[in-house]
């Protein structure tokens, strides 16, 4: 029932874009499709009799034929991985952004954001096409001067992360523009998704699934001055049948601009479900007025974040600390050199690890070059180093982009990774190449399409060497269509801009 009503907004909201303009009314939609196609060899989880297994070339246990296998003490059977079926994902999506106003109230819009997504492959393998339709966004917006108010399915981010909700968000500027303040609630949807945590969607969660949506209320102050502006944000989320407490946080953030060119910000937020500080991080910024240089340093601590009703938070996750700087430096016109580099180290685990010396700390560091001097023409590559506990990488990639006029490019990029997996049986080396097509035949129309194959190579002392190579085809299109006073006295680059037409 809820889809079929779901089904029925939408379709009501598709045939207000194809319907013609009542006097003084205005609309801009936004039709995004795009199919994947992608094809590769899966892996079963098998098993033989403890009694079958003999010892491998390594010293461990094998099957007969020579695959490693992980024999538990005292298990009857031990168990590996062997060569699945080819399975193959296709997944058609199209999007519907769509803005109304005209409705005989200033300042009042109806804004719409929809997904209909599907896997027409013959595996049905494609994470996020369950279900076929969603709502990604739904709501009233009013604005005026002083105030705004947005009513229905809305999101907002912040250093809190993607929220999503089905409520109301309510901004008052009183007297200046200086002093913004905002209070959002509703009922909440699952993190990083535009679904409810009760969806049948998310049955993984299986008896630690809620049983009710949560509750979440919070605001927002921030005022700027001069040369600072700072913002303050809580954020509470309830479960509404038990009255238990989800998650309760506090953060602050500051942006300081004390001599023109240099930036200096940073941030933490509190838990007060937990009682601890969670994420905070700081930096300082240089950018040349003239756009030769831009240099940046800071350092960060992380702390991971689980919900209260979610059992992960019970496994005392360990923070880690960054220190980072980069640079990018334009010698002289179209050549752009750069560069960064991060170390890290983790807290105490405070855990026992007697006859295990662990790793605790890493670090990672890049450099780039971009050349654009030659007309039509632009070259990049980079090289990239990471080294840390549990896995290690490096890697490089190249690309290089034409486009003979304005509205084509053509690119096509080369790169290789390889990746030592400290924990693992196996170390991989992955060669990846690709074609991508952009074109924009009308100001209100944009084609691409894209063909890229993976080659990887598994080093491993057993039998388990098989196929992992995949190819991946992207082909999308997009249609900007309207009608409404938006559209008037702009210069046709903004109307080049798919996000660049704004209603009132």
């Amino acid at each position: 029932m809820k889809r079929a009503r779901l089904l029925v907004a939408i379709t009501l909201g598709a045939l207000m874009t194809l319907a013609g303009p009542l006097d003084g009314q205005g609309y801009r939609a936004r039709l995004g499709t795009r199919f994947s196609s992608v094809a590769y060899r899966g892996f079963t989880l098998d098993s033989i009799a403890a009694t079958d297994a003999v010892t491998g070339p390594g010293g461990g246990f094998a099957t007969p034929d020579g695959i490693a296998v992980q024999c538990l003490q005292g298990a009857a059977f031990c168990t590996y991985f062997r060569p699945g079926p080819d399975r193959q994902g296709s997944p058609l999506v199209t999007t519907l952004d769509l803005s109304a106003w005209g409705f005989g109230v200033t300042g009042l819009t109806v804004r719409t954001k929809a997904r209909l997504g599907a896997d027409l492959g013959k595996s049905d393998l494609w994470p996020g096409t369950d279900p076929t339709v969603q709502l990604l966004e739904g709501y009233l917006d009013y604005a005026s001067r002083w105030v705004s108010v947005q009513a229905g399915r809305t999101n907002i981010f912040n250093r809190f992360g993607f929220t999503g909700f089905d409520g109301a968000k309510v901004e008052v500027r009183p007297g200046t523009r200086q002093l913004r303040i905002t209070a959002y609630g509703g009922w909440g949807l699952a993190r990083g998704v535009p679904l409810p945590v009760t969806s049948s969607a998310l049955n993984p969660f299986d008896d630690f699934q809620p049983s009710e949506r949560q509750l979440v209320v919070g605001g927002r102050l921030g005022w700027s001055v001069r040369r600072f502006g700072g913002t303050v944000l809580y954020q509470r989320e309830v479960d509404p049948g038990s009255n238990d407490l989800v998650s309760e946080r506090l953060a602050f953030e500051g942006t300081l601009h004390p001599v023109p060119g240099l930036t200096v910000s940073g941030g933490a937020d509190y838990d007060l479900s937990f009682e601890h500080w969670g994420t905070a991080e700081g930096s300082a910024s240089y950018a040349d007025p003239a756009g030769l240089l831009r240099v940046t340093a800071g350092g960060r601590r992380y702390r991971p974040r689980f919900d209260l009703w979610s059992i992960w938070g019970m496994f005392s996750p360990v923070s880690y600390t960054a220190v980072f700087g980069s640079a990018a430096v334009s010698p002289v016109d179209g050549i752009q050199l750069r560069g960064r580099a991060e170390g890290y180290w983790f807290d105490e685990a405070s855990a026992s690890t007697r006859f295990v010396q662990v790793q605790d700390d890493g670090s990672r560091w890049s450099v780039g070059v971009t050349v654009s001097r030659l007309e039509k023409w632009t070259f990049r590559g980079d090289y990239h180093v990471e080294s840390g506990a549990g896995a290690s990488s490096l890697g490089w990639e190249t690309g290089v982009t034409f486009e003979p006029v304005p509205l084509f490019a053509a690119t096509a990029d080369v790169s290789r990774l390889v990746r030592p997996l400290e924990y693992r049986f196996s170390d991989s080396e992955v060669l990846s190449y690709a074609l991508r097509l952009d074109a924009r035949p009308r100001n209100d129309v944009r084609l691409y399409a894209e063909a890229r194959r993976y080659d990887e190579t598994r080093r491993r002392d057993d039998a388990a060497q098989f196929d992992w190579d995949q190819l991946r085809v992207n082909l999308g299109a997009t249609v900007t269509f309207g009608f409404g006073a938006d559209h008037r006295g702009l210069h046709p680059a903004i109307l080049r801009i798919p996000d660049g037409r704004r209603s009132p």
